[in-house]
């Protein structure tokens, strides 16, 4: 084990090394994936894989806050997970409200909520609310907390707002459609103040999005890692820096 972890942090101090000067992205969003196959790998319930995954947060936001990052959004809960058994769902909203309270009461993060709390049992919702409304003052790395989110309900809320305020401005939809642009989707999503992933990483594997940040991932760089979410370590986060580092950011020209 002690060569094991000598050997571990020669390669941490190497990956490093490497990353000494390189560009760091300034918004990272990552898919905390693979929280229930961790458990079942290892003989528990999927509520322990939940927990075990919770407690890997505020280790991660650690790393990210010591690399330069700025804003980091985690996706702890979508929309397709709001249907659920009732049992699981009931138990990983207070996982998730656990979680949340926890990293306010760092004082080290200025949180926010990125999702449809209208989604939510109204108990969840407004616990939410008061642990983001805690860290408003706090001079911290911005952490965005995906719940109750999914990309299509994104811009579906936002195209919405648009057609609600052009009603309160008196604006008929066709002036909405002949003037409607990019722009004004962005200023309607929930991250309507914030510049766009610069790197998205997903755990467990699975090399898909589904569904999270569509409208601001287009030009993002995607890094997808085997490892399980509740095994995810420094250096995979550190290899994920330097593979983002590696590539040509050409944002479509």
């Amino acid at each position: 084990m002690a060569q094991w972890n000598l050997l571990y942090d020669l390669y941490e101090h190497r990956l490093r090394s490497e990353l000494s000067g390189a560009r760091v992205p300034a918004h990272v969003g990552v898919i905390l994936d693979g929280n229930r196959r961790w458990a079942k790998s290892i003989g528990t319930t999927p509520s322990q894989g939940h927990r075990a995954g919770a407690g890997k947060i505020s280790e991660f936001l650690g790393w990210a806050r010591d690399a330069g990052v700025d804003i980091v959004t985690l996706w702890l809960l979508s929309t397709d997970n709001l249907g659920r058994a009732e049992g699981e769902l009931t138990e990983l909203l207070g996982i998730i409200c656990d979680a949340v309270d926890a990293l306010a009461a760092q004082g080290s993060w200025r949180l926010a909520i990125v999702g449809d709390l209208g989604l939510l049992p109204e108990p969840v919702a407004d616990r939410l609310t008061a642990a983001v409304a805690s860290t408003r003052g706090v001079d911290g790395m911005s952490v965005n907390v995906a719940v109750g989110y999914g990309g299509r309900h994104e811009i579906t809320e936002a195209v919405r707002a648009l057609m609600r305020d052009a009603a309160a401005q008196g604006r008929s939809l066709t002036d909405l459609a002949d003037s409607l642009s990019d722009a004004d989707i962005t200023a309607h999503l929930y991250t309507r103040d914030q510049p766009d992933p610069d790197l998205v990483i997903r755990t467990s594997g699975e090399q898909r999005l589904s569904g999270f940040m569509l409208w601001q991932s287009v030009h993002s760089e995607y890094y997808f890692c085997e490892v399980y979410w509740p095994d995810f370590r420094r250096i995979d986060f550190l290899r994920a820096l330097r593979s983002y580092s590696q590539r040509e950011r050409r944002h479509g020209r």
